[in-house]
Parts: C-alpha cells; sequence; structure tokens
C-alpha cells in the first residue's frame, strides 16, 4: 500500500501528459543507434527476444510509483511498457475538486476507485443519444472497489463531492496514450473560430476573458462543497 505522500492527484497526471516537450525532437533516420532512447530502441526492435535483450536487468520491469515525479507508468518512463499496448496510473482526487474536463485520443481508459467517492461523467461520440434524442452523458457514482470505463477519445471528467480525498488508479490500452484538455485546446483557436462554435454566444471581447479563466495548475474547485467542509479555495 502506497503511503498517503506517494499519491498524486489527477491533475498531476493529466498536466504532466499534456504539456509538450520543450525542443522538436530529431528524426530518428538522422540518429545513429547509440543516440536513440531506449524506448525508441525497443520500438525499432525486430522482435520480442530483441526487446528482452535491450532490458537485461529484472529491475527493468518493475516501476517504483514512490520513486517517480508523474504518477502515471508509460513507456515513456517506464520502457519495459513499449509492445504491451498498456499504461497505468494511481493517483488522488483531493476533497472538492474536479478534474479537469480531458479526453485520451490514443487509448480506451478503466477508471477504478480504491478509496473514497467519485461522481464521474462521461460523453460518447456525436450520434449516441438519450432518450430524447439529444447527446447521451453517462454519469455515474463510484465508491470503493467499483470500475468505469472512458472509450478512447470520449469527454470525461470526476468531481469529488466529499470532504476527504479519493484515491483511484487507471490502466490505458496504450503505452503511450496522451492527454487532451477540452477547455484549453477549444480556446486556442482563434477568436473567429470560437465565436462561430458558440454560436456567438460569447462576445468577441469576453473571449480572452475565458481564455485566462481557465484553470492552469489545479484542480476546479466544487463551491458548494468548500463550503460544506469549511474548507478555502487556493488560489492558483
Amino acid at each position: 500500500m502506497l503511503a498517503t505522500s506517494a499519491l498524486r492527484s489527477v491533475v498531476a497526471v493529466i498536466i504532466a501528459l499534456a504539456i509538450p516537450a520543450s525542443a522538436a525532437p530529431q528524426p530518428i533516420s538522422k540518429r545513429s543507434a547509440s543516440e536513440l532512447s531506449l524506448t525508441a530502441q525497443l520500438r525499432l526492435a525486430n522482435t520480442a527476444i530483441e526487446r528482452y535483450q535491450l532490458l537485461p536487468k529484472d529491475e527493468d520491469f518493475v516501476f517504483n510509483f514512490n520513486a517517480s515525479d508523474v504518477p502515471v507508468a508509460t513507456s515513456q518512463n517506464f520502457p519495459a511498457l513499449v509492445g504491451t499496448g498498456a499504461a497505468f496510473s494511481i493517483g488522488e482526487l483531493p476533497a472538492c475538486s474536479m478534474s479537469f474536463l480531458h479526453l485520451h485520443p490514443r487509448a480506451t481508459e478503466l477508471f477504478a476507485l480504491t478509496s473514497g467517492r467519485l461522481l464521474s461523467e462521461m460523453v460518447p461520440e456525436a450520434g449516441v443519444l438519450d432518450s430524447e434524442g439529444k447527446q447521451r452523458v453517462i454519469s455515474v457514482e463510484l465508491g470503493p472497489g467499483m470500475v468505469t470505463i472512458y472509450p478512447a477519445g470520449s469527454f470525461h471528467t470526476q468531481v469529488n463531492p466529499d470532504c476527504e480525498p479519493a484515491n483511484f488508479a487507471a490502466t490505458f490500452n496504450s503505452d503511450e496514450f496522451a492527454v487532451g484538455l477540452v477547455a484549453a485546446e477549444t480556446f486556442s483557436l482563434t477568436d473567429d473560430v470560437i465565436a462561430a462554435t458558440f454560436g456567438q454566444s460569447i462576445a468577441g471581447e469576453d473571449i480572452e476573458t475565458v481564455r485566462n479563466a481557465i484553470p492552469k495548475t489545479m484542480a476546479i474547485k466544487v463551491e458548494e462543497c468548500l463550503k460544506k467542509c469549511g474548507k478555502q479555495k487556493r488560489q492558483a
């Protein structure tokens, strides 16, 4: 069982996976074998046998969440996952908080709650309608030992409406599943595109205000829960 201090927020997972590299990588074709990362060498291996040869230590097959800055194991920080089509994450959603509305473009996620309570909402692809002919939204309440599924590309979020943290584990069917932040990416488009997308309901002069109001470094606090629990809202 991991110590509480080792558990990280779901927000840390999302932010870490969403931040692009600071420099554009050099094409693999222009690198010598000695310049390639272990992950790249594993991807270029001809067979699974060759991949095992590139991972000679038994410790290469263990990922230590206690020693990791980011609570997610992917092929980028756990090369043994290359070729497995899998990744794994653990973390916690703090009390009175909501994770960013996000999606995973390359993977389906199985999300399991290990402690606490979460309210989950997921929006499937276009054309999936409810009984009234509107876009279906799948809303469920999760408790310890319960699992929900987020198909690849589906928008989803979790809300912790209680005064204690909720701990989770998640698995993905891609070793490099990635994260798309719905609000941040939508409002990265030009003002004209955003205005048209929202049916001109957002005035042009207000678009930048909305952009600047999108949280970047913390979970979205649930005001009603904060009052219930007597907690102060932290400033970003």
